[in-house]
């Protein structure tokens, strides 16, 4: 019996967010330059997507460039811009073929322009999808998320249109750029780096966390599979006990 065969359609989770690190170590590994892997990764992206469309997993969050990104050496960066711009334009037919809409986090207004007209371009052209959402975290970063969404918060309080009392967990949530999606059960990071480098810190508080040794480039759909067939047999208790849950 294979892995997906062995994967309960029940369990399946709703949401899963990727940190997709390895590329960079797997080009060096074999000698290339670091945008062979992340040219390489594309691949892995496509499948990987394509895999969770089919098993009925909802949402996927792959944290593609996050704010501390930028600091990387210009010549790399404006590179994975000009990778990601072409992706998205070839990858437009794959995403109505398989019914999936692009999605997108972050802060837009730090991408180049010709980034976010074809951000944009791809957004609209696959809005009516239903499949799936694949949701791209660009110039994303948790802390960038909570201060953009405590600002939003002490003006409205400022302006009398909420009540400082009011706040709680689910007035937090619907200021984040995340609102619109449930948070991820399942949180995959590749290439054995365990630490969850400021990707969605306030929506995985009890998501599942798999670490796997696996670079980006190397991740299958049966790595994939893996990480949900472990995710389904662990018990989440939310701060519960076992005999709670099992009554």
């Amino acid at each position: 019996m294979s892995l997906k065969e062995k994967l309960d359609p029940v369990k399946i989770p709703q949401h899963i967010a990727i940190i997709m690190d390895g590329n960079g170590r797997w080009a060096k590994g074999k000698g290339m330059f670091r945008m062979f892997g992340h040219q390489t990764g594309v691949s892995t992206v496509r499948t990987i997507t394509e895999a969770c469309a089919e098993i009925g997993v909802k949402y996927l969050t792959l944290y593609a460039f996050s704010t501390e990104n930028w600091n990387r050496p210009a010549l790399e960066v404006r590179a994975l811009m000009e990778l990601l711009v072409d992706t998205m334009r070839k990858e437009l037919p794959t995403l109505m073929k398989n019914n999936i809409r692009l999605s997108f986090i972050g802060n837009h207004q730090d991408l180049p322009e010709k980034c976010q007209k074809q951000l944009l371009l791809t957004m609209e052209e696959t809005k009516n999808n239903t499949r799936m959402d694949l949701v791209l975290a660009l110039s994303y970063s948790a802390k960038w998320d909570m201060v953009q969404a405590i600002q939003k918060i002490a003006a409205d309080a400022a302006a009398g249109t909420l009540a400082p009392l009011a706040i709680n967990d689910k007035v937090i949530d619907k200021y984040l750029s995340t609102h619109w999606m449930p948070h991820p059960e399942l949180l995959i990071r590749t290439s054995g780096e365990q630490r969850i480098s400021n990707f969605l810190l306030w929506e995985i508080a009890y998501s599942e966390l798999y670490f796997t040794e696996k670079l980006w480039p190397d991740f299958t759909k049966e790595d994939l599979f893996q990480a949900i067939f472990d995710y389904q047999n662990r018990e989440r208790r939310f701060g519960k006990i076992s005999e709670q849950l099992s009554n």
